[in-house]
């Protein structure tokens, strides 16, 4: 009876993985905002629990055998760790994500071990496996410490290696739908699509290291027991916030005022016997130079209006005046003015002479052979 039980529960983990696959081709194209997405996505999950309990059942790998001794149809099911994960991280539940996560995470290394065990891992993949059983919590495909250029030219290095991964596997991809497809190329097909499987689960492993730290650091969610009290006090709050005091103790957005501090803590004076202050304060001339710069805009005011600016500036001689139409107009000499056309004539034939001794050009010594 068991022997005719095998062949009929090998075809059913065919045709269920074989659905299972489709169905996650189908989920890329769907929204997951929407409820069919939800719906396809949980009928994906429990398609591809299906059949890990039936490669259980089946006993399809053992730790006893190698990668010869797997049949090459079977050798596709190794994945379905991997794409549970995937699955599962897409499954986003805010209340449970870190179940999820962990889920994740133990059916990624799973994943992996299995490979491990029948060699199928590269040395520098079974390295960074070791690295994250060392440390799954703060796992990292390029730890925290490294500089930038390191991150770049991993993050670089990686794109290249999954973008190699994805040319081959098109390419078997593409023999394997001739009609007569030799085995090895099929069986080349299944061991390059685990191949990028490991290469994205370390990917994935680091995201959900990531993850787990932000939802550390997030604040704890209400407890659902103490929801009513939980719920009575925040209309409390908002009731205070609205009606004001109602006990003597309302609530109140405001700092404690000076005198409320004052009366939690004993009055110490300002300044010890050695003369050291025992808290903080501020020297002020005057009370009432705090209650101008209470309600002062936060930018500084102007002390002078333009007019008065203007003329300060050329006070100081900081305005340029004339040019304008008033420059262009030529003041006619004086004829009877002697003396001024004799300074004319005298200036003029400086600069004549000034101009022969000085050559133009004659100070450029730079460019001389």
């Amino acid at each position: 009876m068991a022997q005719n039980e095998a062949p009929e529960n090998e075809q059913s983990l065919s045709s269920l993985f074989r659905s299972a696959k489709n169905n996650q081709e189908d989920l890329d194209t769907l929204d997951p905002r929407f409820d069919d997405f939800k719906t396809l996505l949980q009928s994906t999950i429990s398609t591809l629990a299906q059949c890990s309990q039936l490669v259980d059942q089946l006993a399809l790998f053992s730790t006893n055998e190698d990668l010869d001794d797997i049949s090459t149809s079977d050798i596709q099911y190794l994945g379905i760790d991997y794409l549970l994960s995937e699955l599962n991280m897409r499954s986003y539940s805010p209340t449970d994500r870190k179940a999820q996560l962990n889920t994740a995470s133990e059916l990624l290394e799973q994943f992996l071990t299995r490979l491990d065990e029948y060699s199928l891992l590269s040395a520098p993949d079974k390295k960074m496996l070791e690295s994250y059983k060392d440390d799954r919590v703060h796992f990292r495909i390029v730890g925290d410490n490294a500089g930038m250029e390191a991150k770049r030219n991993t993050k670089v290095k990686r794109f290249q290696e999954e973008k190699a991964l994805k040319s081959q596997l098109k390419l078997l991809s593409e023999l394997s739908q001739s009609l007569n497809v030799d085995d090895e190329v099929i069986r080349n097909l299944f061991l390059a699509e685990l191949n990028l499987y490991v290469h994205q689960t370390f990917q994935s492993l680091d995201l959900i290291s990531q993850e787990r730290q932000i939802l550390a650091s997030m604040p704890s969610q209400p407890d659902p027991s103490r929801g009513d009290q939980s719920q009575s006090q925040s209309h409390s709050d908002a009731r205070d916030r609205r009606n004001g005091p109602t006990n003597g103790q309302p609530y109140s957005d405001r700092l404690d005022s000076s005198d409320l501090l004052d009366s939690a803590r004993p009055h110490r004076g300002i300044l010890d016997s050695a003369g050291r202050p025992l808290q903080p304060f501020t020297i002020t001339s005057k009370r009432t130079d705090l209650r101008k710069g209470v309600f002062r805009p936060g930018h500084s005011l102007p002390t002078m209006s333009i007019d008065e600016y203007l003329e300060e500036e050329r006070r100081r001689g900081g305005i340029i005046e004339g040019g304008g139409p008033a420059s262009e107009q030529v003041v006619e000499p004086d004829e009877d003015d002697v003396a001024a056309q004799d300074a004319a004539t005298t200036k003029a034939r400086e600069w004549d002479e000034y101009v022969e001794a000085n050559p133009k050009g004659a100070g450029n010594t730079i460019n001389r052979g």
